[in-house]
């Protein structure tokens, strides 16, 4: 019903009338950058207090309170302060590297947050290898985090990057294999089709049966691991390693990798409501034309979002109930366990296609 293509259209040819196609494409690609960074920097802030109340809650607790009705100004004191910290160079650091690896992860964060379908019509990158595309630049900030620890030229730094790397490549396995599955099922890598799919013949999670379930609930943990996340934050293990691979960061360097780490759990949330649950589809149910109708006023990114924080929520609700795995049965469960499973449901999930059985 909410098409935005039109409007995008209408401004590239009003640009376009008026000045030569590539200052207009100049113009609309500034446009979409400040766009970025400004949803970008508005998540974030949303996200952090939304982990503090979550966490609060499960915890018996309040949260923040103090600053602000309801403790609303709280993160931007904390942003405030972290922009007044002085960085700290240290001694024995390599210098450029130490200063360079935030921004591998920023730069990674970055592109896949620009693949992301927010309503029709809204996407930045949009590729017929689209699914392919975000987890190959997702592996990006690995090599940001392994920099970050290799050249703090400390022992904590170094012991954080070795567990990231080992965790995040184990774990993007799981991951590809989710989407493998759901590409089966979909026919398609370019993430505006596969929600048009949706759209039309009911979301994935409904329509795959069994082995969208099990791969939903693989990349649900998968997802968790490759965010760095409790139980599955062996890298930055507070009781162990100080802060992990950020150890020896201060100021806004440390802020980036914060940042960093809240925008991925968006983005992870994000991309399962895309595949799984039709990412700006709205709810059709078969036979309820009446019911089917009112759910086609709502906007499109108003279920995107919906989606996706009930996806937050679900990963920040297992963050807070589980304690921390060790850093042997972190990896065990992934080769052991969710590796073979989700070849398993691969093979499932293309007898299911072959059979003709999806909805």
């Amino acid at each position: 019903m909410y098409n935005f293509k039109i409007v995008t259209d209408w401004f590239h040819s009003l640009l376009t009338g008026v000045m030569p196609e590539w200052l207009a494409i100049g113009i609309e690609c500034l446009i979409v950058l400040l766009f970025i960074i400004l949803l970008y920097a508005t998540l974030a802030i949303v996200l952090i207090y939304m982990e503090r109340k979550v966490c609060a809650f499960f915890q018996c607790r309040i949260g923040p309170n103090r600053v602000g009705k309801w403790g609303l100004l709280q993160v931007f004191a904390d942003v405030f302060k972290m922009l007044t910290k002085e960085i700290i160079k240290m001694r024995q650091s390599d210098r450029l590297l130490h200063d360079l690896a935030p921004y591998f992860v920023l730069v990674a964060s970055f592109l896949t947050f620009a693949c992301l379908p927010w309503h029709e019509g809204v996407q930045i990158l949009d590729f017929n290898i689209g699914v392919f595309f975000f987890i190959a630049v997702s592996g990006i900030g690995v090599v940001g985090i392994l920099l970050a620890g290799w050249a703090s030229r400390s022992k904590y730094p170094i012991i954080g990057a070795m567990r990231s790397g080992a965790q995040l490549v184990s774990y993007e396995l799981s991951i590809g294999m989710t989407m493998l599955t759901m590409i089966i099922l979909c026919g398609t890598m370019q993430l505006s089709e596969i929600v048009n799919q949706q759209a039309e013949l009911g979301w994935n999670i409904f329509r795959g049966h069994i082995p969208a379930v099990l791969a939903f609930l693989i990349y649900m943990v998968a997802g968790n691991a490759e965010c760095n996340r409790g139980p599955f934050d062996l890298p930055e293990a507070e009781s162990e390693l100080t802060a992990g691979y950020h150890t020896e960061y201060s100021g806004m360097g440390f802020g980036f990798f914060y940042l960093a780490e809240y925008l991925n759990l968006f983005i992870c949330a994000a991309m399962a409501a895309t595949i799984f649950f039709g990412g700006w589809a709205p709810l059709h149910i078969v036979g309820l034309d009446g019911f089917n109708a009112v759910m086609d006023y709502i906007p499109g990114f108003v279920w995107f979002f919906g989606k996706t924080f009930f996806i937050v929520f679900l990963l920040m609700w297992i963050r807070w109930t589980f304690p921390r795995l060790r850093i042997d049965q972190l990896l065990s469960l992934e080769w052991k366990y969710l590796m073979p499973i989700s070849m398993i449901n691969i093979v499932l999930m293309a007898l299911v296609v072959t059979l003709g059985l999806t909805l």
